[in-house]
């Protein structure tokens, strides 16, 4: 039965997630928009209205739903479950132990195995996780930072083996070990060396792989920590700008590289402020790289981003508002010009994603795109005068937090500082306030609510699972070629204590049959490990 809570409280101030107020009403006056300079055609610099000149009229946003759990096998038929469903690229959660560099068998990966993504240890889990899929025909996403340079390597083996040829590689390593020390923490290395190996991911994309993005620099776990949407992109064009700097200083050109460089943003509940970010976002990219770089090819301008619907508005209270909530983020992630998307399902408050809940999200998008009518035409937004008012303050707002950043000496300054880690604090902690106080209604939470019991079905990984993951690993190594095993890992661990890009080392080791927590291992014994510094 419902509580007597049901009556909003009376809302005196009006302003965004991002605290921009918000007038009764918007006219000319709000916005002074020079049409060619500010906005221009889709297509055009600065690319406010979208980075192709026929978006999604030409070709809709890749559907990239984000998947993996308990085994190489079982994520496998996943992938190939959402691909039979009508998705259009893959989407790898890998466990922790593969993100901070363990193997399964590790004593640091008891009990996680399989538990928040797949497990991937080994050349022969990566063959198992593409079995049966042509590696040439879709573009995969690796969500991947601290041992992102070995799971590149990982399926640029398996691609070999499929005899793809490199220039067909599509896809994208997230690799972006900065925001891992700011807001999510799988990081392994001290920054410096982290930094290194993220260039050189940069580096050998941009001279063998020009079909894969890699890096995706990433404002979703920014706005997942607590980030407000101006903190969202100020934070993540901060470290961009740092990696830019950083590739710079190793030799490459601007327009090397920079047209391989993407995105990975969130899509939050309030609906016209997403939009106007995504907008804004894109204007101000373009103006940092063509003004602050000097890039002139039009490529290395544009701003290309993955979204994901937002994880942190998931409830598991009445989990299936969360379909909704999915619906609108999706919208306004579509409306704002996305070139990749992810639907969150709605049981993912509880546990990971059921079969039914995975094809729901999936049928979001698709209903977005051939039933809304919100594909028909490009930025079908522009000339509001909200959106426009909205978009013009978002743009102004990073614009001085960049300048605050630049002035305290970068990303890496206001990262060590704690400064960043502390913006984020504490707009988490006001978000939370006005939620607690019921000024922000979060509807079956604090507003809406029942007595009535939730017995969601859980889905858990069998335990099984790292026992025949263990015994896997033990057979590897017992039947590898170990002089070719021992040849590899010398020859990688010379290589790091000098300067050379380590790709090409990585790529003979995982051939070589060696395992992500010993490539992890290797390095670390030249690198060391980060414990990190709590910041309040």
């Amino acid at each position: 039965m419902s509580n007597s809570n049901n009556q909003p409280k009376h809302q005196s101030k009006f302003e965004t997630l991002s605290g921009i107020e918000v007038e009764r009403a918007y006219s000319p006056d709000n916005t002074h928009v020079d049409y060619l300079n500010d906005l221009g055609f889709p297509g055009d610099y600065p690319f406010t209205r979208g980075i192709q000149p026929t978006m999604y009229r030409g070709r809709l946003w890749t559907m990239r739903q984000y998947s993996g759990y308990a085994s190489a096998e079982d994520t496998n038929r996943r992938f190939k479950f959402l691909l039979s469903q009508g998705q259009t690229g893959l989407s790898v959660a890998f466990d922790l132990p593969t993100q901070t560099g363990y193997d399964s068998d590790a004593a640091m990966a008891e009990g996680e195995v399989g538990k928040v993504g797949v497990p991937i240890a080994s050349l022969q889990d990566m063959e198992q996780l593409f079995d049966g899929i042509p590696l040439d025909q879709v573009s995969t996403s690796m969500t991947i930072n601290a041992t992102a340079p070995i799971l590149l390597a990982l399926y640029v083996a398996v691609a070999s083996r499929q005899a793809v040829p490199k220039p067909k590689i599509r896809g994208t390593t997230q690799n972006d070990i900065l925001k891992e020390y700011i807001a999510r923490g799988t990081f392994i290395y001290p920054p410096q060396h982290s930094l290194r190996l993220t260039v050189d991911v940069i580096e050998y994309c941009a001279r063998h792989l020009p079909g894969w993005n890699p890096i995706s620099i990433s404002g979703y776990h920014i706005r997942e920590a607590g980030a407000t949407a101006v903190q969202e992109i100020a934070f993540t064009f901060a470290n961009a700008i740092a990696y830019v700097n950083a590739s710079l200083a190793r030799g490459l050109t601007i327009d090397e590289f920079a047209p391989q460089l993407s995105f990975f943003f969130v899509s939050q509940m309030d609906f016209c402020e997403e939009i106007a970010k995504f907008r804004a976002a894109r204007r101000s990219w373009a103006k940092i790289i063509k003004e602050k770089f000097g890039a002139t090819d039009p490529r290395s301008m544009m701003l290309r981003f993955h979204t994901q619907t937002a994880g942190v508005s998931l409830t598991a209270q009445q989990p299936e508002n969360n379909i909704v909530r999915t619906a609108i983020e999706a919208l306004a992630a579509v409306l704002g010009g996305t070139q990749s998307l992810h639907t969150n399902s709605y049981d993912e408050a509880l546990a990971l994603p059921s079969e039914n809940a995975a094809q729901i999200a999936l049928r979001t998008q698709q209903i977005i795109a051939y039933e809304s009518g919100a594909a028909n035409t490009i930025d079908p937004v522009a000339g509001s005068f909200y959106i426009e008012h909205l978009t013009d303050e978002i743009e102004e707002r990073v614009a001085d937090y960049l300048a605050q950043i630049e002035k305290m000496g970068g990303a890496g300054r206001a990262i060590e500082t704690g400064y960043i880690t502390r913006e984020i604090q504490e707009a988490a902690w006001k978000f939370q306030q006005a939620v607690d106080d019921g000024t922000r209604t979060v509807v079956g939470v604090n507003k809406f609510t029942t007595d009535q019991e939730i017995r969601p079905r859980i889905w858990r990984p069998d335990a099984a699972g790292q026992a025949k993951q263990k015994a896997r690993l033990q057979q590897l190594r017992a039947t590898r070629d170990a002089a070719r095993w021992n040849a590899a890992m010398s020859a990688l661990e010379n290589a790091a204590r000098g300067s050379e890009n380590l790709m090409p080392h990585i790529l003979n080791a995982v051939e070589a049959y060696a395992t992500v927590g010993e490539i992890s291992n290797t390095l670390r014994g030249v690198f060391g490990e980060y414990r990190g510094n709590a910041a309040f």
